[in-house]
């Protein structure tokens, strides 16, 4: 089972996205917050294994919550909900730990399929989407990067694949283009995060990208 925290200063919109989630046989919503700081108690008291995290409320905004929440160590996933899909606080929401992030408006089934990838941590959520973000953020931004040294301690096939997860790949995709076993990909995928210290795959794709592993465009 599932288990989620909504967080959003709207009462109607996490009563809806409550009900829907809650309607599933594999996600339980085990509470809902109005505020980034209560969002931020209730996921530290629960430790639910996704939490919806709305990134403009007044008072502590989604951004600076899931800093704060993931910084103080918890193991749930943040997956961020948003109006706009080129807010730049969705880019520094990634930064920050976020696992992914989803427009509001997205049909049900999107946001239904968003919460079981982000619980499961297999693939990065909307990539067609964050890639575009993270290309944009870091075009505007970091026009002379130099690939960091810790990207040495990668093999030269832990290296294509980090590139294959930046571009937006899932591990079975990642699998039939490399001709290889999809349990394969996941057990490289795990290793990079593990030698880079990264918490997931939303972390690869933006030092993928900062390092000038890939290039924008």
């Amino acid at each position: 089972m599932i288990r989620v925290v909504v967080v959003d200063d709207q009462e109607m919109v996490r009563e809806g996205f409550s009900a829907l989630l809650d309607a599933q046989d594999d996600i339980e919503v085990i509470g809902s917050a109005g505020n980034g700081a209560d969002g931020v108690a209730l996921a530290r008291g629960t430790e639910p294994d996704v939490v919806l995290m709305d990134i403009r409320m007044p008072g502590m905004d989604g951004l600076h919550a899931t800093r704060l929440l993931l910084d103080g160590g918890s193991e749930s996933k943040v997956l961020v909900l948003t109006t706009f899909d080129l807010d730049d606080y969705v880019y520094e929401a990634l930064q920050a730990g976020a696992s992914g992030f989803l427009l509001k408006h997205s049909p049900a089934r999107e946001l239904l399929n968003a919460v079981r990838v982000v619980a499961a941590g297999d693939a990065l959520l909307a990539p067609s989407i964050t890639k575009r973000l993270i290309e944009d953020f870091v075009r505007a931004r970091r026009t002379d990067r130099v690939r960091p040294a810790r990207l040495a301690v990668l093999t030269e096939r832990e290296t294509e694949i980090l590139v294959l997860v930046a571009q937006g790949l899932s591990n079975a995709e990642i699998a039939a283009h490399l001709v290889l076993a999809e349990q394969t990909v996941k057990t490289h995928v795990s290793r990079v995060l593990t030698k880079l210290d990264l918490r997931d795959r939303a972390q690869a794709v933006i030092a993928a990208y900062e390092s000038g592993l890939v290039v924008p465009g």
